[in-house]
């Protein structure tokens, strides 16, 4: 599936439903969708984007066939039966992370602190170290497990899987993801 930039600027300011179900133990949080997500409803969908291959290569998650044209039904079962989910900082689609501004940030930190609490995953792995300092006021945090609990759950700040990053590889994101995933009892 391919996107022209005219087709994906539609999806500008698109919502997409979260990716969770009962029983999540493993919550990424995104920043926020890009526009591929949005137009495919798939979260981290983007042809350049790391995290379907970092899950896969840490052993939490194969996402089979290419995630970039999106899960179906079936699919979107499989991923949260495994005990996973995903949900964003920010809910709205944008073209990059850095169109946001830092009081969306900061609300979105307020508002996903509540959907935490409310699904009581055993631990969060938000992706994205900046928009977390930023988003939760923690200017000087460092990646890693988070020594303050979000909504009850362990907390643990990664590097962002998406291909704009380009400090990071599939192994070292598949590294780093192991890590909350051991904790959250997925792997």
């Amino acid at each position: 599936m391919r996107f022209t930039k005219i087709e994906l600027e539609q999806f500008r300011d698109a919502v997409i439903p979260d990716l969770v179900a009962d029983g999540v133990r493993l919550l990424f949080v995104g920043i926020n969708p890009g526009l591929w997500t949005a137009a495919t409803q798939t979260p981290f969908a983007h042809p350049g984007n790391r995290f379907f291959p970092a899950l896969r290569e840490a052993g939490i998650y194969d996402a089979g066939r290419s995630f970039s044209s999106g899960f179906n039904d079936a699919e979107r079962r499989r991923f949260t039966d495994a005990g996973l989910g995903v949900t964003n900082l920010v809910r709205r689609a944008t073209a990059r992370a850095d169109e946001l501004s830092r009081h969306e940030l900061r609300e979105g930190a307020r508002a996903l602190e509540a959907r935490v609490a409310q699904w009581n995953p055993r631990v969060v792995a938000m992706v994205g170290l900046t928009s977390y300092r930023h988003g939760f006021d923690r200017p000087k945090a460092r990646a890693g497990k988070q020594e303050v609990l979000l909504g009850g759950a362990e907390l643990w700040v990664l590097a962002n899987p998406s291909g704009l990053n380009a400090h990071e590889t599939v192994s070292t994101l598949a590294a780093s993801y192991a890590q909350p995933a051991r904790s959250a009892g997925v792997v």
